[in-house]
């Protein structure tokens, strides 16, 4: 065997990781197939390889048996003991047969083995470097598109981003740099397939765990997300040291680091409001910027009846019932929004002594808004560009 070889497969083992044992085994494999293929020979052969001699040879295997039915495969007692007169039946007797120009041949062979192994192994050290980074953000370049799907580069491998994971709003252009996530590593004929989204809840979480430093130290919890990417996003954070304000660690200063999320997202509207295990204050809270009057809740079904002053009707529901959706997803509760005027004929509100809610909580809770509401004819209206509505002390505060 060519010393070159044995070089090659050294380097492989230490640049590519791959064992050296697994491409010998692999290439005499491959031999004896060769063998077989190029000498015409249909004989139980077995190929040795001799890393340390590097030297290579050709053995057949014929069963030692009573009655031979095929000389190719089988050999009498008698005759195998006149190799050695130790064999037994059922022993398997083994003789060298390799060609004399086999060389060649094993050398051609043993070159598109490794190269197979190799783009295997590669291949394989892609796909667990990939499958280990789903459900993550990574940063990619946007290599081509076709009318379905857009192509983004991730370096070592390009990934699929389909029609249904792009932000409607977002245009496309080839070298374009963007954040992607990861939903789905697979495994494929050509190598590891990589789908991701720009459209998925996971990718606004990641995207604040990057630009708040409390929420990926753990003293700020992400508790759920809403998104319709693209248009506008609710999420609700709590903080586990009641010295943190969880709004505004997510705000920034002057809210600089929700800013560069939004620019990420190509100016999709975030609203951030305080989680809390009451539903009646998570539910008024997520409604903001709407200010809520009383929330009334039935456990049983998991709903709730939101009363808002008669002004502010069309803000809460949002545009094309956009707010209440959302508010509704980040919940998991069901909202229904009445107004004061209608609320007060059907004698739900004001509610009696009896009635009222154990403690106090906040109207709209705590809000970041990115300088748009929605008027009562459901049209949008500008205000400032970020405003923190309420906290549940009943203060206001807003930054410009």
């Amino acid at each position: 065997m060519s010393s070159d070889l044995l070089e090659a497969l050294n380097a492989l083992e230490k640049q590519k990781g791959i064992s050296r044992d697994v491409l010998v085994e692999a290439i005499e494999t491959a031999l004896v197939t060769a063998y077989r293929r190029n000498f015409n020979q249909a004989q139980n052969v077995r190929v040795d390889l001799n890393m340390d001699a590097g030297t290579m040879k050709v053995f057949s295997r014929k069963d030692v048996v009573e009655e031979v039915e095929d000389d190719r495969l089988h050999i009498s007692l008698e005759e195998a003991r006149k190799v050695n007169p130790l064999y037994e039946i059922g022993d398997v007797l083994e003789e060298e047969v390799t060609p004399r120009n086999f060389g060649r041949i094993a050398a051609q062979t043993a070159k598109q083995v490794v190269t197979q192994r190799v783009r295997e192994a590669e291949r394989g050290m892609i796909y667990d470097e990939y499958v280990d980074r789903q459900d993550d953000i990574v940063n990619g370049v946007v290599e081509r598109l076709d009318p379905r799907n857009i192509y983004v580069s991730l370096g070592k491998v390009e990934a699929v981003l389909p029609q249904n994971e792009q932000i409607p709003s977002e245009t496309y252009r080839p070298h374009d740099r963007i954040k992607v996530y990861i939903t789905k590593v697979e495994r494929a004929a050509r190598g590891p397939q990589v789908f991701v989204s720009r459209t998925h809840p996971g990718l606004l979480r990641r995207l604040f765990e990057m630009e708040v430093p409390e929420i990926y130290d753990g003293i700020v919890e992400i508790k759920s997300i809403a998104r319709e990417a693209g248009d506008r996003s609710k999420i609700s954070v709590y903080a586990h040291d009641e010295d943190v304000d969880p709004v505004g660690s997510c705000v920034g200063a002057r809210g600089n680091r929700v800013q560069t999320i939004v620019d990420e997202l190509s100016g999709e509207k975030i609203d951030i409001v305080e989680w809390s295990e009451n539903p009646e204050i998570f539910v008024a809270n997520a409604l903001s910027p709407a200010k809520v009057l009383d929330v009334l809740v039935n456990e049983e079904e998991k709903s709730t009846t939101v009363v808002v002053p008669d002004y502010q009707l069309s803000l809460a529901i949002g545009k094309r019932g956009q707010n209440a959706r959302l508010a509704a997803k980040l919940t998991g509760w069901k909202i229904d929004i009445k107004s004061e005027a209608d609320a007060t004929e059907l004698g739900i509100y004001p509610r009696t002594v009896t009635d009222e809610p154990e403690g106090q909580w906040a109207e709209g809770g705590d809000d970041l808004y990115d300088g748009q509401s929605d008027s009562d004819d459901l049209e949008t209206k500008d205000i400032d560009l970020y405003e923190v509505v309420q906290a549940e002390d009943g203060t206001e505060s807003k930054e410009d």
